[in-house]
C-alpha cells in the first residue's frame, strides 16, 4: 500500500511539470514585462537638447526582467550604421551609454530603434518594448 501511494504521488508530481512551464509560457519569462525606453541625453554635443551625429545617449528603462538588454540601431536609407547592446541590471560591467557614431556612419542623420529585451537561459530572446527616435545630423 504504501509503494502504491509513493507511485501514484510521483506520476501525479511528473504530471504537473509539464502544467507549471506552459503556465510560464515555456521559456520562463511569463508576467515579465517592460515600459517603451526612455532616451537620455548624456552629452548633448551642440546643446539642442536632440539626439544628434556625435552625442551620448542612454536610456530609462523599467522592467521586470531580471537581466533585461537594450540593443540600439541605427539606420540611414535602409542600411545598418550603427548597432551596439548593452545589459541594464545592476551588475552589468559595461556601459550603458551609446555614442551616436561608427565607421559605418559617416555622419548624417539616422532613424534608430532602441529594443528592450531578456534571453531566457534556453536562449530565447523576448522582446519586451522597443522606441524608435531620429538622429539629426
Amino acid at each position: 500500500m504504501f509503494k502504491t501511494t509513493r507511485v501514484v504521488a510521483l506520476l501525479v508530481a511528473l504530471a504537473l511539470v509539464p502544467a507549471a512551464f506552459a503556465a510560464k509560457g515555456g521559456n520562463g519569462n511569463a508576467g515579465v514585462k517592460g515600459s517603451d525606453p526612455t532616451l537620455v541625453m548624456v552629452n548633448d554635443v551642440n546643446g539642442n537638447g536632440l539626439p544628434n551625429y556625435g552625442d551620448t545617449v542612454s536610456f530609462n528603462v523599467t522592467t521586470t526582467a531580471a537581466y533585461p538588454a537594450l540593443q540600439l540601431a541605427c539606420y540611414q536609407n535602409g542600411a545598418l550604421v550603427f548597432d551596439q547592446t548593452a545589459g541594464f541590471f545592476p551588475t552589468y560591467a559595461g556601459s550603458k551609454n551609446f555614442t551616436l557614431w561608427d565607421d559605418r556612419w559617416a555622419g548624417g542623420a539616422a532613424d534608430c530603434t532602441a529594443t528592450l529585451y531578456t534571453t531566457s537561459s534556453s536562449g530565447k530572446q523576448t522582446t519586451l518594448a522597443t522606441t524608435g527616435f531620429h538622429v539629426d545630423a
